[in-house]
C-alpha cells in the first residue's frame, strides 16, 4: 500500500531566504499562502486597469490618512504572505521600511478577481479572516459586482454582502472614505 505524499509548509522566513538565494526570482509571480508557494494567475487588461482605478481612487480620497499598498506583501502569520491587489494601510511615516505590514496595520484589504476568483474565496479570504482582517473587498469582474467581508470569526466572515454596480462601498474603519461600486468596476 503506497503512502500519501507528505507535504511541507514553508515558513514566511524560508520564503525570504528562498528569494535572497535565487531560488525564487523576482519575476516570478507567487505568493506564499498557509505555508505553501502558490503561483500567481496572470493578470488581465480589466484586471490591471481595475487596480490602476483602485489605487487612484483610495489614494484621492484617503490622503494622508492612509497607505495605499498595491501588490505589494503582507505578513499575515508565519506561513502566510499573500500580495493583495491592493490594501489600505495606517499611515506611518517610514512607509513600513522595517517590515512587511502585518493584519494590525491593514484597514482594508481588496482583491480583485477574474480567473482567481475561486482561489481567492476558498484560499486567500479565509486567510484574511483567520488573521483578523476586519475589512476585505472581492471586485468580482466576471459578476460586475463587488462581494464586502466583514466581521470575522473562526476563520471565516460572518458578514457578506453583495455591492452591485449601483451600490456605494465604505472603508469599515474610515467610515467617510465612500465611492460607487461603479467607479471601481469600470467600464
Amino acid at each position: 500500500m503506497a503512502m500519501p505524499l507528505a507535504h511541507r509548509r514553508f515558513t514566511v522566513d524560508e520564503y525570504h531566504r528562498m528569494a535572497e538565494a535565487g531560488i525564487l526570482g523576482e519575476g516570478d509571480r507567487v505568493e506564499l499562502l498557509d505555508g505553501e508557494i502558490v503561483l500567481m494567475s496572470p493578470v488581465g487588461t480589466r484586471h490591471a486597469s481595475t487596480v490602476a482605478r483602485l489605487i487612484e481612487r483610495l489614494r484621492d480620497l484617503a490622503g494622508s490618512r492612509a497607505t495605499v499598498w498595491a501588490q505589494l506583501p503582507i505578513r499575515l502569520n508565519r506561513y502566510s504572505e499573500p500580495e493583495p491587489d491592493l490594501a489600505l494601510l495606517r499611515r506611518r511615516e517610514d512607509f513600513y521600511a522595517d517590515r512587511h505590514p502585518g493584519p494590525q496595520d491593514v484597514l482594508l484589504v481588496v482583491e480583485v478577481a477574474d480567473s482567481s476568483r475561486r482561489a481567492d474565496r476558498e484560499q486567500k479570504i479565509p486567510l484574511y479572516a483567520r488573521a483578523g482582517i476586519a475589512d476585505v473587498w472581492l471586485v468580482d469582474l466576471p459578476r460586475d459586482v463587488i462581494e464586502v467581508y466583514r466581521d470575522p470569526a473562526a476563520g471565516t466572515y460572518r458578514s457578506v454582502e453583495t455591492v452591485a454596480r449601483v451600490g456605494m462601498l465604505t472603508v469599515l474603519r474610515l467610515p467617510d472614505l465612500a465611492l460607487p461600486a461603479a467607479e471601481l468596476l469600470g467600464g
